[in-house]
C-alpha cells in the first residue's frame, strides 16, 4: 500500500493508503475522503474528482491529458497544479504524494 495524504480547502489533513494500480479516485471513495464527490465513478467525464497536487509532486503524477484538461476547464478555481483524481494512477514511487481539494467541486 502507498501513503496518500488528502488536505482539505482549510488545512485539515487525513492520510490514507492507496493500493498501486489504482487511481488516486478510488483510494478516496474506498476511504470516504470529504471533498472528492466523484460523480463519474472514474469516466473523466464531470471533474467532481477536482484535486491540486502539491508542487512537488506534479512530475510524479504526471501532466492531464486532452480530455481530462476539458474536462477543468470546466472548474472555476483551476490552477496549474489541477488534476482529476480519477486519472492519477497510484504507484509504489507515490509514497507519501500529497493533494488537496477544493472547497467546492461544482
Amino acid at each position: 500500500m502507498v501513503k496518500v495524504i488528502f488536505a482539505d480547502s482549510i488545512g485539515a489533513e487525513r492520510e490514507i493508503d492507496a493500493k498501486p494500480g489504482h487511481t488516486v479516485m478510488q483510494a478516496a471513495a474506498i476511504n470516504a475522503v470529504p471533498g472528492i464527490e466523484a460523480d463519474c465513478g472514474g469516466a473523466c467525464s464531470c471533474a467532481t474528482c477536482h484535486v491540486f497536487v502539491d508542487p512537488e509532486w506534479m512530475a510524479v503524477t504526471g501532466q492531464a491529458n486532452q480530455v481530462e484538461d476539458a474536462m477543468l476547464s470546466m472548474s472555476a478555481d483551476r490552477k496549474e497544479n489541477s488534476r482529476l483524481s480519477c486519472q492519477i494512477t497510484v504507484t509504489e514511487e507515490m509514497e507519501g504524494l500529497r493533494v488537496t481539494t477544493p472547497a467546492s467541486q461544482y
